[in-house]
């Protein structure tokens, strides 16, 4: 459940989970190449007038390109999350704050997942950090051992 009725929160706290395929239109535009659903757990909390704390975990697996040696990679990723959803329009600017309309019926979690996981996933991943990467002259992958290119002279 990633969608909360406020009135749900009249009780304390709201469990939130769920898993969100990788074809979730929640990720549409992002290119993230996930590799499996995104699993969520957290739980919802009513801290104020229209203001709500949502603290989570999030795990996922991305596939992507080691930076240095090109080789395919997919990579877990674990994820602590901790927002503030808010209908308070002073509030409306802050860039961590994920705004509502008032009067506030739901609070749905699932733009904090999208926003959170765009801004997690490495750039540029590796598949190990000692990564020796590519020769520049002839290609060869560094890690299988020495290409046998000669150094370039001065």
């Amino acid at each position: 459940m990633l969608q909360v009725d406020v009135r749900e929160l009249q009780q304390g706290p709201v469990q939130t989970s769920g898993e969100l395929p990788a074809q979730d239109e929640t990720f549409a535009g992002l290119g993230l190449a996930l590799e499996g659903p995104v699993r969520v757990t957290g739980q919802l909390t009513e801290t104020g007038d229209q203001e709500y704390f949502w603290h989570a975990r999030l795990e996922a697996r991305f596939r992507g390109l080691c930076r240095r040696c090109l080789t395919d990679v997919v990579s877990p990723l674990e994820l602590a999350v901790e927002v503030l959803f808010s209908a308070d329009p002073d509030a409306a600017d802050d860039p961590a704050v994920y705004p509502l309309v008032a009067p506030v019926i739901r609070v749905d979690v699932r733009p904090a997942v999208r926003e959170e996981l765009a801004l997690a996933v490495p750039a540029f991943p590796l598949c190990r950090e000692d990564c020796a990467g590519l020769c520049p002259r002839c290609g060869a992958d560094l890690n299988a051992g020495p290409c046998g290119c000669t150094a370039p002279s001065d």
